[in-house]
């Protein structure tokens, strides 16, 4: 090939198709279905999946076994009374029935950037989607457990976090027919996206009371996502030993998770928020995931067995993260949690380029003017680098009248014509493939920074100035794709022109390709690009303008 950027942009061009093809595999859209409501009612905790047979008591465990099973004739069960609970970061909904909770209001992230925007719902029980807490405790009593199933007593229908309050406890309380009584409590923090589920057992019977605590995130794909870019949605284990796993919903229906974790965590995900369920550090839980049927899943862990000798009293418990990809925020709650901002393998490019974009932001106080001085530094980085491609790119240009001298001696003899060539380029100390190099080496550090910002929340509403009003999102009026197109053209012209006019041609094609391709990417992400061309074209131009008048 007689013009290293034909092969560059081929590369290129193929690079992205395969970025594609791993979008499409990783977080491709699920099917779309239909959630009947009351779905919260299922049970989806099997004797495999909350406790071995042989932790629970002998003379249980073949009830405990009938019980197990994952019921789907349970729709209809009705729900319980509905508590609602607010705080300066939540409004909570939680159903008597089970003491799930059933809705989370994100109050400090809006659905969308109208000023009478309601707040962003992340956990919700309704026609369309389904994504809801569950927790309970297993005895193999059929009908007489505090299952997600029983209904429990609540004090109150409404509770707010008070003034100068740093803490909203709201208990839930159940009682069995032999006088075991469980307070279940949920414990929210001002300020916190973590709330505290526990369970506190008084045992009023003449019996040992012995229990399987668990605690779970039953949801349904998410509906209406966008089809050009893909985030993951789905659920996600992390042990000391794996690290970070995900675990798709299509892996759900093949096979149940079963498997025990000391130190883990487990959650479902979806594009900028999740909810993660987290046991005690130094407990081994047992983890396992369940494909309901009508595109309902399971994720969650059974606990460490409870036992409560008769007049005793015992508790148990666990935290709930629901709230948005604050990595921060979320390294502080769990070892590994903040992995759940997923940068792919470009992971170790991707965390040290949001550090410095946060450095800047800091200072500047707005992410699109982060991004410009971000690309800045990096084009700094690189600037010896580029400055000596663009120098071989500039003495080919000079040679570029003298090639086409020897295409038109040698016509058609390509092995003449490419021996020719290589002489000229041994002769002249011209490197054909040395203007490749700055863009190879840009390309991961474009990949790492498309991952930062499309997974951090960050830029999600992010403003810059005028009609770009959201980082995160296309540019509306495709103004910066265009841009980008017209910085592509223009730095095709300050390149040698290849010696095949069918390469000339698809050279002409390229800038068309790529303005509609990024038409679709995140308009801060395209930002980056635009800048980043326009600073190698100001940098090329004056390296090719000295080149020609030192041959002068």
């Amino acid at each position: 090939m007689d013009n290293p950027r034909v092969l560059l942009a081929i590369a290129l061009s193929f690079l992205i198709l395969l970025m594609w093809q791993s979008w499409m595999e990783d977080y491709g859209p699920a099917p779309q279905q239909t959630v009947v409501e009351g779905a919260a009612g299922d049970n989806p905790a099997s004797e495999a999946a909350t406790a071995p047979a042989s932790d629970l008591p002998s003379s249980e465990i073949q009830a405990a076994s009938a019980a197990g099973t994952p019921e789907e004739s349970d729709d209809a069960l009705p729900a319980g009374q509905l508590i609602e609970v607010l705080t300066d970061t939540y409004r909570a909904v939680i159903d008597t029935r089970g003491g799930t909770l059933v809705e989370i209001d994100l109050l400090q992230y809006p659905e969308t950037r109208d000023p009478d925007s309601p707040p962003f719902r992340l956990l919700e029980r309704g026609d369309a989607q389904l994504f809801i807490a569950q927790s309970g405790l297993r005895t193999g009593k059929t009908g007489d457990e505090p299952n997600h199933h029983a209904l429990f007593q609540a004090e109150q229908t409404r509770y707010r976090l008070a003034d100068g309050a740093d803490t909203l406890d709201v208990p839930l309380h159940w009682t069995s027919a032999d006088g075991v009584k469980v307070t279940r409590t949920y414990r929210f923090r001002r300020g916190s996206y973590v709330v505290e589920v526990g369970f506190q057992v008084d045992n009023g019977s003449d019996k040992p009371w012995v229990a399987r605590p668990y605690y779970q995130l039953q949801r349904t794909p998410l509906q209406n996502t966008s089809r050009l870019l893909y985030t993951y949605t789905g659920g996600v284990i992390y042990s000391p030993e794996e690290k970070y796993e995900k675990i798709k919903f299509d892996d759900m229906e093949e096979a149940n998770l079963s498997r025990d974790i000391t130190g883990g965590w487990a959650a479902m995900l979806q594009h900028y928020f999740l909810a993660a369920v987290i046991p005690d550090p130094d407990v081994t839980a047992h983890y396992y995931t369940r494909a309901l049927g009508k595109q309902r899943y399971i994720i969650g862990f059974s606990d460490a067995q409870l036992n409560v000798a008769p007049g005793a009293q015992a508790s148990t418990g666990i935290r709930l993260f629901a709230g948005p990809k604050l990595q921060h925020m979320m390294a502080k709650v769990a070892p590994g949690l903040e992995l759940t901002v997923d940068y792919g393998k470009l992971t170790i490019l991707a965390q040290p380029i949001f550090w410095l974009l946060e450095k800047i932001h800091a200072v500047v106080g707005n992410w699109g003017w982060s991004i410009i001085f971000l690309t800045m530094i990096i084009k700094g980085m690189f600037f010896k680098l580029s400055e000596t491609s663009y120098r071989s790119m500039a003495n080919m240009r000079k040679l570029a009248p003298r090639l086409q001298a020897l295409k038109e001696r040698y016509g058609d003899d390509k092995q003449k014509l490419n021996q020719a060539m290589m002489e000229m380029y041994k002769k002249e100390k011209v490197n054909p493939l040395g203007g490749c190099l700055p863009v190879l080496v840009q390309i991961p550090v474009f990949i790492a920074l498309y991952w930062v910002l499309l997974e951090s929340v960050e830029m999600r509403q992010a403003p810059f100035m005028l009609w770009l009003q959201d980082l995160s999102s296309p540019d509306p009026y495709f103004i910066l794709p265009l841009l980008m197109g017209v910085t592509m053209l223009i730095q095709q012209k300050l390149n040698p022109a290849p010696l095949d006019p069918i390469q000339a041609k698809v050279m002409m094609i390229l800038p068309v390709v790529f303005t509609v391709f990024f038409a679709f990417f995140p308009s801060g992400l395209v930002l980056y690009w635009v800048v980043n061309n326009t600073l190698s074209i100001a940098q090329q131009y004056v390296i090719t303008r000295r080149v020609e008048k030192g041959a002068a």
